[in-house]
């Protein structure tokens, strides 16, 4: 993976097209790369086209194409082509997170008014109640034909996907087109994505292939991977940033992408498949490099390393890059070959950024949402800031709306392009909300545009703290500020109004880093992290700084992609 590509990529209209052309150009090389049991396997690019156009048939002759299909469970290549198969079939897939309550699948599934649902080996065992409470739904695809614990309660139409597979090859070779000859409708909704709640609310995102289809264009135009890349699947595939900027962006320029099992497999899966590129979230950054600095710290050669550091960043300059020898031990976290990181869905501290770049990693920061497709930007790699997340994707515009500036210059970011979603999923209500009268999608993040045209993210609508005197403070910039703190691992900071409502307080609430610093007791590790706190705290304006200070002894609650829920924290 060169950090110039030797290979452009596609420029593709929709699913179908996506599938067919990789297929055509990459044959037989390996997509995907993942383990059953101690057992590799490898899944090529022709297999997904060939199984595709089966699963498609069989769905047809059944009488699901067309209708909305839910998938939940695992990664795997088959949660993957179900996903695909039913787009290419102009049904709507309702990608599902498999850490809600079944209650909450259920009702999901309900409201989406799903007639099929395929899982992974995660939901044996609970098909049954399940299939109680979705009448609605009449056919259950079993992902993971290799599993031998399988579940088939009676009375339940349950199905493995190898005889859908085999069904439809049969028809195929018969002659049936009835689904290989279905044309795309690239403007009707072809997914509905619940949103993740971090706000304690859920709605249905309606995205259309040509959403979807924008965002992968953007996404294989905007960074360094061509086909030369190998990735490593960590974040979970229902969310909309790692299926369309890992699996999606990945089909389309020929890479080969290994599934990891779950986070905790992470680094094994790292150390085990070597990848040159990533596509994370801050957290999954900020852990390595909190654990880097921890074993530099340990060893006692923290001064060694800054000098290497320093002296790296000279170099470069002059356009010597001896970063990757001098810094291989580092690299060995990742595998030892990565080069390029995206990290997406929230905002990193740029002290990450620049160690892990004087380390020899580009870390490329991207905004997006999920009613966005998910992209909306990415810091290109030929022309990098810091602290930015880019200029504006290819085919999206943004602006800040005028009438939300404050006395700083910032204000909501208002987005315009073919990724903006049709809307929210049976709630014409929210949808008018979100949208301007002349057609821009207010995306609730507040921040600013600099000459140039680089987006800079200053916090969120919904988080800002008002002040008695009227001042609006981002909590973000603060905890941005504050994460500098080498003996706090997560912060969310808030205001609180005094018992007379007339008062707000900002409240910083600290979870500490006990992990990093096992040598000492946990009164310890918050006396040091409150001294750390007060001094980075007289960095900023007197009206922003942090009044209050408390300690929690375990982690803020997270969803699924590890974005803290802030509005559990009163």
């Amino acid at each position: 993976m060169k950090k110039i590509k030797k290979n452009p990529p596609k420029i593709v209209s929709d699913f179908k097209e996506l599938v067919l052309t990789s297929a055509e150009k990459f044959g037989d090389k390996t997509f995907y790369e993942y383990k059953v049991g101690k057992e590799t396997k490898k899944y090529s690019y022709n297999k997904y086209l060939s199984e595709m156009n089966a699963y498609g048939t069989a769905l047809n002759a059944r009488g699901y194409i067309g209708k909305n299909i839910a998938v939940i469970g695992d990664t795997s290549p088959y949660w993957a082509l179900t996903y695909v198969t039913a787009v290419n079939g102009n049904s709507t897939i309702v990608p599902l997170d498999k850490e809600l309550s079944l209650d909450a699948v259920c009702d999901f599934i309900n409201l989406s008014e799903c007639a099929a649902i395929a899982y992974t080996g995660a939901f044996n065992g609970k098909i049954t109640t399940l299939a109680e409470k979705i009448p609605n739904v009449s056919l259950f695809i079993r992902l993971n034909s290799d599993d031998k614990e399988v579940d088939s309660p009676e009375g339940v139409n349950v199905v493995d996907i190898n005889t859908l597979i085999e069904e439809g090859q049969a028809l195929l070779d018969g002659g049936d087109a009835s689904y290989t000859s279905i044309t795309p409708d690239t403007e009707k909704c072809c997914s509905i994505l619940f949103t993740s709640g971090t706000t304690g609310t859920s709605k249905g995102v309606m995205l259309s292939q040509k959403n979807i289809i924008t965002s992968v264009n953007a996404a294989c135009e905007l960074v360094p991977f061509d086909d030369s890349a190998s990735l490593v699947s960590v974040l979970p595939i229902h969310h909309t940033y790692e299926f369309t900027c890992t699996h999606l962006a990945a089909m389309n320029i020929g890479a080969s992408v290994y599934i990891n099992p779950s986070l905790k497999y992470a680094s094994k899966s790292m150390q085990y498949y070597k990848p040159n590129g990533l596509v994370v979230v801050p957290l999954f950054l900020e852990t390595v490099h909190k654990k880097v600095w921890a074993k530099i710290n340990d060893e006692k050669i923290a001064g060694k390393v800054k000098a290497g550091m320093k002296l790296s960043n000279i170099a470069l300059k002059l356009g010597i890059d001896i970063r990757r020898r001098i810094f291989a031990d580092v690299l060995s976290a990742f595998g030892g070959n990565i080069e390029t990181i995206i990290c997406g869905g929230a905002p990193i501290q740029p002290n990450i950024i620049k160690d892990f770049n004087a380390f020899g990693i580009t870390v490329l920061e991207g905004y997006g949402i999920t009613e966005t497709a998910p992209l909306v930007s990415v810091t290109p790699y030929q022309a990098p800031k810091i602290g930015s997340v880019g200029p504006a994707a290819i085919g999206t515009q943004v602006k800040v709306d005028e009438t939300t500036l404050d006395d700083s210059g910032r204000g909501e970011l208002l987005v315009k392009g073919g990724n903006v979603m049709l809307g929210y999923y049976k709630n014409p209500e929210a949808t008018a909300e979100v949208f301007t009268e002349d057609g821009w999608f207010r995306t609730g993040d507040i921040g600013y545009i600099d000459a140039d045209g680089y987006i800079y993210i200053t916090g969120r609508k919904k988080n800002v703290i008002i002040l008695s005197n009227g001042k609006n403070v981002y909590p973000e910039e603060l905890e941005e500020n504050l994460l500098s703190c080498t003996y706090a691992k997560e912060i969310v900071v808030i205001g609180r109004r005094d018992e007379k409502g007339s008062e707000t307080s900002i409240v910083a609430v600290v979870f500490p880093d006990f992990e990093s610093h096992e040598d000492m007791s946990s009164d310890e590790v918050k006396a040091k992290a409150l001294e750390q706190l007060k001094a980075l705290n007289e960095n900023m304006p007197s009206f922003k700084q942090v009044s209050v200070f408390e300690f929690r002894d375990t982690e803020f609650e997270k969803t699924t992609t590890k974005k803290i829920k802030r509005f559990l924290v009163k």
